[in-house]
């Protein structure tokens, strides 16, 4: 079952069109990350996907229901981070969460105090005097609380230091391990790679890619190098490694695809020393990023 489906979901501003025929499907239980630099139209559709705007055109469905619609009672069953996350000022940490678990009924209970010690915040000070930082721990707080079935997470690492990033990594993987679903923007890849199963890439507002990492890492590059022994020349290398520098004593290219016929050509090559480095994603992601010149966009 698809906890997010959209179908041409597309969003104008006049004659700018800030999503474009967006057809996005995320299962239950996935940790789903929405990669794309920033203007790709990331907060657009987090936006449209809990009814906090209109689409121009197109539909999509979340929890089963129109968000549009539905927004009102599907967005107390939806855990919401903001981008621009916007606090009460004049309110103490606890004074906020308590404001918050009234509106959505008191349901949050040991679950918030939980939360409270995981990510160690001092509720006493006013929201006012917080760091950026803390104001973010705050906002994770109150999107995780009430434990919801979707977390919707705009850029969620913002102002983080590692080892409360490595907290919320945790909490989001418990929180998927239990079959609740995670959707968040990010502009890093490396975050991305690191946390979700899945990715949708967006570029001037259009879906240009939903894959699973796994799948991404079989076609991302690997880049080789070795070192012949003195002797014959070794064997001319297989199709699929590019070769970017060759000289009579080493190789260095880049692998796409199986390692078999890799590892089957260095076996019968005079290899004293070879290097071989984990898939790097980096470079199939600024491919999609490439204009039509080949610069990044």
């Amino acid at each position: 079952m698809d906890v997010v489906a959209t179908f041409g979901l597309t969003k104008r501003y006049g004659a700018r069109a800030a999503l474009r025929d967006l057809d996005l499907h995320v299962p239950a239980g996935r940790l789903f990350g929405f990669l794309g630099p920033n203007g790709a139209g990331k907060t657009t559709t987090l936006r449209l996907l809990l009814g906090l705007m209109r689409a121009t055109a197109g539909r999509a469905a979340v929890l089963g229901r129109d968000p549009w619609h539905d927004g009102p009672t599907l967005r107390a069953e939806i855990g919401y981070l903001p981008g621009d996350l916007r606090l009460y000022e004049r309110l103490s940490g606890r004074e906020t969460l308590a404001f918050l678990d009234a509106v959505r009924g008191r349901r949050a209970g040991a679950e918030l105090r939980r939360l409270v010690e995981r990510f160690e915040l001092d509720l006493s000070r006013r929201v006012g005097a917080y760091s950026r930082g803390m104001k973010q721990k705050l906002g994770l707080i109150a999107a995780l609380m009430h434990r919801p079935q979707l977390l919707i997470l705009d850029e969620p690492t913002t102002a983080l230091d590692p080892l409360v990033r490595a907290t919320l990594y945790e909490e989001l993987r418990a929180a998927t391990a239990e079959g609740r679903t995670v959707l968040f923007s990010s502009h890093t890849l490396a975050e991305v790679e690191e946390l979700c199963d899945e990715v949708a890439i967006l570029r001037d507002g259009r879906l240009i890619e939903q894959e699973r990492i796994a799948v991404l890492r079989q076609r991302a590059v690997r880049h080789v190098h070795v070192l012949f022994r003195p002797g014959p020349p070794p064997p001319d290398p297989p199709p699929g490694l590019t070769v970017a520098e060759r000289r009579p004593d080493s190789l260095r290219g880049a692998w796409r695809g199986p390692l078999e016929p890799l590892l089957a050509w260095l076996a019968a090559a005079p290899v004293q020393d070879v290097a071989i480095a984990p898939p790097d994603l980096q470079d199939l992601f600024l491919a999609y990023y490439a204009d039509e010149n080949g610069r990044a966009a």
